[in-house]
């Protein structure tokens, strides 16, 4: 089963960079260092401590169901959006996930517990139900959203 993994689209956070902490605030944003590892959500690489970043609230799941959702990200500066075919990175691999399949109508079709190291069997799992139109792969233990999984 082959496999699409996508970050988020680096321009659509890049002008968050610029603005100061009070506009940031309009936009549900905080501007962080990063003192550990957290998750840029566009390049799905971990900052490294001393790292600038922006938290937002972001709908990563913007449809008309009843699964429509939003949580807090982390996003770096100058990152590009990963987009790759059957590559899992370390940032995945090193975390307990949640994956969850969705039809075309953005309703609920499975989902499943895993650890990173063992992704592409919970990707197989979830994709070898035909409904299954797409994934989204969350961190299990806040339950952010992390990245969007398509069949390849």
């Amino acid at each position: 089963m082959r496999f699409r993994i996508q970050g988020l689209p680096a321009e659509r956070f890049a002008p968050l960079f610029a603005l100061p902490d009070d506009e940031l605030a309009q936009y549900g944003a905080v501007r962080r260092v990063a003192d550990g590892p957290r998750p840029c959500r566009v390049s799905l690489t971990d900052a490294k401590p001393g790292d600038e970043l922006i938290l937002v609230n972001y709908e990563h799941h913007a449809v008309a169901s009843p699964y429509r959702m939003r949580f807090a990200i982390f996003v770096r500066e100058g990152e590009q959006t990963f987009d790759a075919i059957d590559e899992v990175l370390e940032q995945l691999r090193k975390r307990t996930l949640a994956v969850r399949a969705f039809d075309a109508d953005a309703m609920m079709t499975g989902c499943d517990l895993t650890e990173g190291a063992l992704l592409e069997a919970a990707i197989a799992r979830q994709f070898a139900d035909p409904r299954a139109s797409y994934l989204h792969i969350h961190f299990a233990a806040p339950g952010c959203y992390a990245a969007r999984v398509q069949r390849a």
